[in-house]
């Protein structure tokens, strides 16, 4: 059985909870029923073997100090609080260094980007912030480059998360990277919640405005996802949502932050796949299901957006279909099922 992948968490005094919540629901709770072996996540604190405060009276039990960091194959830096008063233990400063010569993962959710901008290890990089933020962080670290529009930022061995809901985005992410999409989506339906959010946190900065009933995007989206096979124009989508082109166009990347296009082949790769790992069919029937036309195609974009082959793709996460054969399970939303056609 191969070894479980280790994270561990900096659980610092006065945090808000939720950032620190969210990567337990993700990588604490027992899903080895999706995957075995599952993650090990250790909460680790300066002091360690002992109880944290967080904000709102919380606290929180940290058995692992922060020499467990070096030891991790991810280490999360938890959130920030009052980033804009921040004074950054040095011993927490280098456990960090220390585990990320040591070759680990570092992630940092929300304003944890202050502590690893501090260790020094972001300079040079794009990473992201909560988008309140953003003007005192740029101002902070220069050497920095602060990109305060995406959700989460992915630099190989350093991720960065914008505010809040973000940090569920990149936790998702993650195990998008160590297990596949299938995976990743089923763990995002317990979770009840949308295995990835097209666009970025620029959606969420500005005033929200309130639209009319039956102005919203929703329904648009959810008839396009169910024909990604089709051929789809910006002139198609804007006559389903009963607006001009341009209309539809404009509102559409103020909604999402993308332009409809983007969104199309996001959602195509997405479903090329899942269709990859659950289905034995040939390359040149996904990029017809997905909606590529062509192979050449499916594989143009699908290295543009992946940055590796969809054959590629397959050999890594090809065991998704021996682990639900074996156990009789069907992880895989019904999305990649109606695709599939009985074809997995």
């Amino acid at each position: 059985m191969a070894a479980r992948h280790t994270v561990a968490m900096t659980v610092i005094a006065d945090s808000p909870p939720f950032e620190l919540a969210v990567p337990w629901e993700v990588f604490g709770r027992d899903r080895t029923d999706i995957v075995d072996p599952w993650y090990e996540l250790r909460m680790c604190s300066i002091t360690g073997e002992g109880s944290v405060p967080l904000a709102g009276g919380v606290r929180m039990d940290t058995p692992y100090g922060l020499d467990a960091l070096a030891e991790a194959d991810t280490v999360i830096v938890s959130a920030c609080p009052r980033p804009a008063q921040l004074d950054p233990p040095p011993e927490l400063l280098e456990a960090v260094r220390a585990a990320h010569r040591a070759g680990g993962r570092i992630v940092s959710l929300c304003t944890g980007a202050y502590l690893l901008a501090a260790a020094g290890l972001l300079d040079g990089r794009r990473v992201t912030t909560h988008w309140m933020n953003s003007e005192d962080f740029a101002r902070r670290f220069p050497r920095v480059t602060l990109d305060p529009h995406v959700l989460y930022t992915d630099d190989g061995d350093i991720l960065t998360s914008a505010g809040t809901g973000a940090v569920i985005d990149l936790c998702l992410h993650l195990v998008r990277l160590d297990h596949g999409t299938a995976v990743a989506n089923e763990v995002a339906r317990r979770m009840v919640v949308p295995p990835h959010r097209d666009g970025g946190q620029a959606q969420y900065a500005p005033p929200p405005v309130a639209a009319e009933p039956g102005d919203g995007l929703g329904a648009v989206l959810d008839w396009a996802r169910e024909r990604l096979d089709e051929p789809l124009t910006v002139s198609r989508l804007a006559r389903v949502a009963h607006m001009s082109e341009r209309t539809f166009a404009r509102r559409f990347r103020a909604e999402l932050g993308i332009t409809p296009l983007q969104w199309l082949l996001r959602q195509r790769v997405r479903l090329a796949q899942e269709l990859l790992e659950i289905t034995d069919l040939p390359v040149e029937e996904i990029a017809r299901r997905a909606g590529f036309g062509t192979a050449a195609g499916l594989r143009h974009h699908f290295r543009r957006v992946t940055s590796v082959s969809p054959q590629a793709y397959r050999r890594v996460f090809r065991h998704r279909v021996a682990l639900q054969a074996a156990t009789g399970r069907e992880s895989v939303p019904s999305a990649a099922r109606r695709a599939a056609g009985g074809g997995a």
